[in-house]
């Protein structure tokens, strides 16, 4: 797996946001606009003082008063622009942000998945997404409005009194020092904070999903106190973000405040001694108050920000992953129609995570259109290492692999796999109806092609029963069917599929009697006329293959039909020994 480099924070955002900046640009003029109109609160508050209660005009305090009113109306209605802009914004880049991730998710091959655990690639779908909307939506507009007051007040300030300004001025290094030295300790604890919550999403996922087997052996209470770890974690953590943000947000505010209170006596002062009026003290008093609370709310929202980043980094590192499995810059296509000859050419192939294992070695075998080849063998002998390969979940380290005489890495791997219908052990189904489970390989066929396929799989009778036949709801993971049931459903979407080549991946393994006979009836139809491979433990299943290939530790041991292996008396005669006289 390759990565890119990761973009920052600024760049990330400005990616996400460049498809809607005309609604960016409208939220730019609308804050401020708003801005413009909080800062001309001051001067109306400083016309008033002075040029209506110190002089005693009524008429101007009254003209003055409706300004004001007129300002606060477009300081209400600017507000109301940026506020529904951004909001919007936000709830928009996070589900582009969501789509984005999630199709790149399907492009990861199986590998990937394998390294690491689905808790923490859905806390980062959910829990960082939904925090990138906070920025987007909320943070990001709060900060840029506090930024604008914060410079303007400062403007502000120095046409009022430098006297005072100059003082004010003295103290903010007092508060850039604290925002700083908390603000790396929030960002660093944000990806802490993040990592345990990724933790939990993960034992949920997995005790929820084997939760039979968790009562079963009676584990809850041990999974309690193991959870129960995991969230203390979480909350240590989090408790700990919290104070260092606490602490950031009091320091401002002692600070800041203990200045103004500080500007006030010296301010008090000079109007006693006429060098200030009155109204420029309550304007000064009004534009500091606002550089105060704009530096507190950045203060606040930087940590905010902080935690962005880390979320930001962790969906990036997501988005840079790369898979090694793409489709060459000029693939080749298969020739139609698709014949099936299916080649291993001296394949060797160890998985990434056992480079010293080979899980395949000089791996050689071709078999013919509409040729069944069986694949028997130990655990551990590679058997379903083939199907990987074929699949091209994986690229073999030497050697080749080739359908009708074109290598699989000339092909786009998509293109591939849409001659190639699987049939897994443990059948997949999907927490939907079953017309769509069954439509899963071909979404546009009709609900009669869906019903002929079930028939042909032994299915029909029984979804009829289902009280709401096709359309009848199957559960996650299909848990309203029974194993057979779930097993002929997947064999309905292999033959609605209808592909050249079929893997079985010992598709009865698991089944009653009654429940084999009827899979093994519908593998029968689905295995006409098709390349076939299949894996078997059950060496009863494939006693009618055209060939069986034994198999040991990556290997090619033994080849030969059902009677010519028992006669060779080797590996195959020995397991065959052991199952039918069992």
């Amino acid at each position: 797996m390759s990565a890119k480099p990761l973009p920052s924070l600024a760049r990330a955002l400005v990616l996400l946001l460049r498809p809607y900046r005309r609604r960016v640009i409208l939220a730019g003029v609308a804050l401020v606009v708003a801005a413009m109109a909080m800062l001309g609160v001051g001067q109306g508050l400083r016309a008033v003082i002075d040029k209506g209660f110190a002089a005693g005009d009524a008429a101007w305090l009254d003209r003055t008063l409706a300004a004001m009113f007129g300002v606060i109306a477009l300081l209400a209605a600017a507000t109301y622009t940026r506020f529904y802009n951004v909001s919007w914004l936000g709830e928009r880049v996070t589900a582009d942000l969501r789509r984005q991730v999630f199709d790149h998710l399907l492009t990861l091959p199986p590998a990937w998945f394998e390294s690491g655990r689905t808790g923490e690639v859905i806390s980062r779908l959910t829990a960082d997404t939904a925090q990138i909307e906070s920025t987007v939506g909320s943070s990001l507009s709060i900060a840029l409005r506090n930024a604008l007051l914060l410079i303007g007040g400062l403007i502000m300030l120095f046409t009022t009194s430098i006297k005072l300004t100059l003082l004010v001025l003295a103290g903010v290094p007092l508060v850039v020092v604290p925002i700083v030295f908390f603000g790396r300790r929030v960002r660093h604890m944000a990806r802490e904070s993040q990592a345990r919550i990724a933790d939990l999403g993960s034992r949920i996922d997995e005790t929820i999903h084997e939760i039979r087997v968790v009562q079963a052996y009676g584990h809850e209470d041990i999974d309690r106190q193991d959870f129960t770890r995991l969230v203390e974690q979480s909350f240590d953590t989090a408790r700990a973000r919290i104070s260092s943000r606490s602490w950031l947000i009091v320091a401002v505010m002692v600070l800041v405040f203990g200045a103004i209170a500080f500007i006030l006596w010296i301010g008090g002062h000079d109007v006693l001694a006429g060098r200030i009026s009155a109204g420029q003290l309550s304007a000064f008093v009004f534009y500091a108050a606002m550089v105060a609370g704009s530096m507190g709310a950045l203060s606040e929202v930087w940590g905010d920000l902080q935690r962005t980043a880390g979320a930001t980094e962790r969906l990036m590192e997501l988005l840079a992953a790369r898979s090694n499995l793409t489709a060459p810059p000029h693939p080749v296509a298969l020739p139609a129609p698709v014949r099936g000859e299916v080649a291993f050419c001296t394949a060797g192939f160890a998985y990434p995570t056992r480079p010293d294992s080979p899980a395949l070695a000089d791996f050689d075998l071709t078999v013919s259109p509409g040729e069944t080849v069986a694949l028997v063998g130990p655990s551990g002998a590679g058997k379903t290492t083939v199907f990987q390969l074929l699949l091209r979940f994986y690229d073999p380290q030497s050697g080749h692999i080739m359908i009708d005489g074109i290598p699989l890495d000339r092909m786009d791997p998509r293109q591939l796999r849409q001659h190639i219908a699987l049939v897994p052990q443990e059948a997949v189904i999907f927490a939907t109806t079953v017309a769509e489970n069954v439509r899963y390989a071909r979404p546009d066929a009709s609900l009669e092609e869906v019903r002929a396929a079930c028939a042909a799989a032994y299915a029909d009778d029984f979804v009829r029963q289902l009280p709401e036949g096709y359309d009848a709801w199957l559960g996650e993971r299909g848990v309203r069917l029974s194993g057979g049931q779930r097993q002929r459903i997947a064999i309905a979407r292999a033959i609605l599929a209808d592909r050249p080549i079929l893997l079985l991946d010992e598709a009865t393994s698991s089944l009653d009697a009654e429940s084999e006979r009827l899979v093994q009836a519908a593998l029968e139809g689905l295995m006409k006329d098709r390349t076939t491979l299949v894996i078997a433990h059950r060496l009863a299943t494939v006693q009618q293959a055209h060939r069986i290939v034994v198999m040991e530790h990556g290997h090619i041991i033994e080849t030969g039909n059902h009677r010519q292996l028992i006669d060779q008396g080797g590996l195959y005669a020995h397991l065959a020994s052991l199952q039918f006289t069992a």
